[in-house]
């Protein structure tokens, strides 16, 4: 048996799609959507993650700023920064790039972009709005991954879902989306008795707990569809070797590069008994940056639709 996969760029591509139009009418009468991208210091992690999302902005025609204070910036001068861009009528979007340097107080940060504008969908008020049902900015890789299970026709409503890892930006989001369209949801952590018992119950497994190749065959329901959402740069080749035992090949690129990219999801034992599965790369990655992108269209077409038209000129 081989798992599908859920090709997460093919679901970006038609997202993106869909936006191209939305974003030609609000330029045409109004201006472009604008996206304020706030990266403190160099870390060079996030400055990948960054183009990527000022790249999307580019192909949308989306307005995007750029903002890269240093590193040794500190928390009343960020927060000046984004009480500026707050301010701001022509951006409708403020992303601060995590992780921020030690002294910065990031709950401060968090809790200063206007709710409006926070088009990350992790702000209090608009967690309290995904608790409620009630419309707002959602979490960006949680929305994407509903966005893919609904696009590949996979049911959710009466599914049993396991989501593991509980954190503010993917696992309790993502739970209360799966709840919210009629699934009957487990939260998982690295501290659940009997994890892999628990995973196997799932239809839907969603792997988001940042521990590569976790999720062995073991976790897994024959068929179930699994999401993962993990992020693992593999350097050690004693663990590469373990993970990729029946691969000779990934040994290969490992030997080539210095590196291998894995999710939390083995990637030679999930595939065999997986039914779907998201691939790493170029599963859920793909899909954080376009509901980016929708957030910020969203968040544009809510101020600039609700107020009068701008008078023509003759």
């Amino acid at each position: 048996m081989s798992a599908r996969l859920l090709d997460g760029k093919k679901i970006r591509d038609q997202i993106l799609a869909e936006l191209a139009p939305q974003v030609h009418s609000l330029a045409a009468a109004h201006r472009p959507p604008g996206l304020a991208v706030i990266l403190v210091g160099d870390n060079p992690a996030s400055a990948i993650y960054v183009r990527s999302k000022v790249a999307a902005c580019h192909e949308l025609g989306i307005h995007s700023e750029q903002l890269t204070p240093p590193a040794s910036i500190s928390t009343s001068e960020l927060l000046s920064l984004i009480d500026n861009l707050n301010r701001r009528d022509d951006i409708d979007g403020i992303l601060v790039q995590m992780p921020l340097p030690p002294q910065i107080d990031s709950r401060a940060v968090l809790l200063a972009i206007r709710p409006d504008k926070d088009v990350d969908g992790f702000h209090p008020f608009n967690v309290g709005n995904l608790v409620a049902g009630s419309p707002g900015p959602r979490a960006c890789t949680p929305a994407g991954i509903m966005e893919m299970l609904l696009r590949y026709d996979i049911p959710v409503e009466g599914r049993r879902a396991v989501v593991v890892g509980r954190s503010d930006i993917v696992g309790k989001p993502m739970a209360l989306m799966l709840l919210h369209r009629n699934a009957t949801v487990t939260i998982c952590h690295s501290r659940t008795p009997g994890l892999a018992a628990e995973c196997r119950r799932a239809d839907i497994l969603v792997a988001a707990i940042g521990k590569p190749a976790l999720i062995t065959a073991d976790f897994i329901q024959p068929g179930a569809t699994v999401i993962d959402v993990g992020m693992n740069r593999i350097t050690d080749p004693a663990l590469a070797a373990r993970i990729f035992a029946r691969r000779p090949d990934r040994l290969t690129q490992l030997a080539a590069k210095g590196s291998i990219l894995i999710g939390d999801v083995h990637p030679v034992e999930g595939p065999e008994v997986a039914g779907a599965l998201t691939p790493v790369p170029g599963g859920v990655g793909p899909l954080t940056i376009a509901m980016l992108m929708s957030n910020t269209v969203r968040s544009a077409e809510s101020r600039l639709l609700a107020a009068p038209a701008a008078p023509c000129s003759s």
